[in-house]
């Protein structure tokens, strides 16, 4: 059945894998550039060079050259004042589409050109987020990235940091980057300290790799949710942990597109996870390169797997039990969103013969 984009942008949503620095609106990118913010020690870039050579929602072919990009905007991204604005920004548009809660990640150690300290960067960023908070209808929390490609001892700073800031506004710990050639059990002091103080995890894999690097994630590092996860439909004993011990993915459709993970939205497992009962969640990953939102995403998964409302019903309760939030801001949270979502259902399919208790 046809499900209009209006309908899911109405509906309450989350989004628990988004990076700061692959969401910045491109009018605020040409603004940053046109003042010409101090980039440090890295490179800077003109508004033509910007314009001529950042295209959202182009076909990368792979992950290195989707990583390329991210320079344009590391590079207006190293002073308190622009990650404030960008932090609030990201917050704002989320909100614009009902998302109540955003889970935003990022990696400190990528800010430090102009000499910032790793504090002085996670507060910029948890200023701006609070901001939004406070201006609309958004809960948000912040996801310390550390990096594959990086000195394991960068990844345990990055876990100190993460642990310094629990409970003042981040939720979580990650490791992103390169999966290839750079295994995350090499950080796995890090995420020894992240554990021993009872700091959630996340950590991108079967996105570049195959399914020994999910298996790598949950078994050394103690992962809690994993980074798309797209391969792990290669190995049944692993796939079947991950269901029965209800391990959330956090898919991003159109950015596997892009790197070339998969060759259409249809090849993607997404849908075959979802049958098979996986805690699948659906995220932006980066709403500027991909071109995207929470709402296009969940269209393009509507539209590709014959979804149901009460199909989206499901991923969208997915997305709220997967949040790393205390058991009971997440209660709170989940019968408030669920309640409006069977509100806006009943209004928008009166006649429509599913029953919200079961996949149709």
């Amino acid at each position: 059945m046809k499900i209009s984009r209006e309908f899911i942008r109405q509906l309450p949503k989350t989004d628990l894998h988004v990076h700061l620095d692959g969401s910045l609106r491109m009018a605020t990118i040409l603004d940053l550039a046109s003042r010409g913010v101090d980039p440090g020690d890295g490179p800077s870039f003109t508004p033509d060079e910007i314009e001529k050579t950042l295209v959202p929602g182009r076909d990368y072919g792979s992950l290195a050259e989707y990583l390329k990009d991210f320079e344009i905007t590391l590079s207006l991204m190293q002073t308190p004042e622009s990650l404030r604005r960008i932090a609030y920004e990201l917050a704002e548009d989320c909100a614009g589409e009902n998302i109540r809660y955003v889970e935003v990640r990022f990696s400190p150690i990528l800010h430090t050109r102009t000499g910032l300290t790793l504090p002085e960067i996670a507060e910029a960023v948890i200023e701006g987020l609070s901001r939004a908070e406070a201006d609309f209808k958004i809960r948000t929390g912040v996801i310390i990235c550390g990096i594959r490609n990086m000195d394991p001892e960068t990844s345990y700073r990055l876990a100190e940091l993460a642990v310094a800031y629990k409970r003042r506004g981040v939720v979580g710990f990650d490791l992103a980057g390169e999966e290839k050639d750079f295994p995350a059990k090499d950080h796995r002091e890090a995420f020894n300290l992240i554990i021993s103080n009872n700091v959630n995890s996340t950590v991108h894999a079967g996105e570049g790799f195959g399914p020994g690097s999910i298996a790598q994630a949950i078994h050394y590092c103690g992962a809690n949710r994993i980074g798309h996860g797209t391969r792990l439909r290669e190995d049944q004993e692993l796939l079947d942990y991950v269901t029965d011990h209800r391990i959330p993915l956090e898919i991003c459709l159109t950015s596997n597109l892009q790197t070339g993970i998969v060759d259409s939205i249809r090849d993607h497992p997404f849908n075959f996870y979802y049958r098979y009962g996986v805690r699948v969640t659906v995220n932006t990953d980066n709403r500027l390169m991909s071109n995207t939102s929470i709402t296009r995403e969940l269209a393009r998964a509507a539209e590709n797997f014959d979804l149901t409302p009460f199909n989206l019903r499901d991923i969208l309760l997915n997305g709220f039990k997967s949040a790393f939030l205390t058991y009971g801001e997440k209660v709170r949270l989940i019968k408030l969103s669920l309640a409006e979502i069977d509100y806006l259902i009943r209004l928008e399919y009166p006649d429509y013969e599913g029953d919200p208790r079961f996949h149709t």
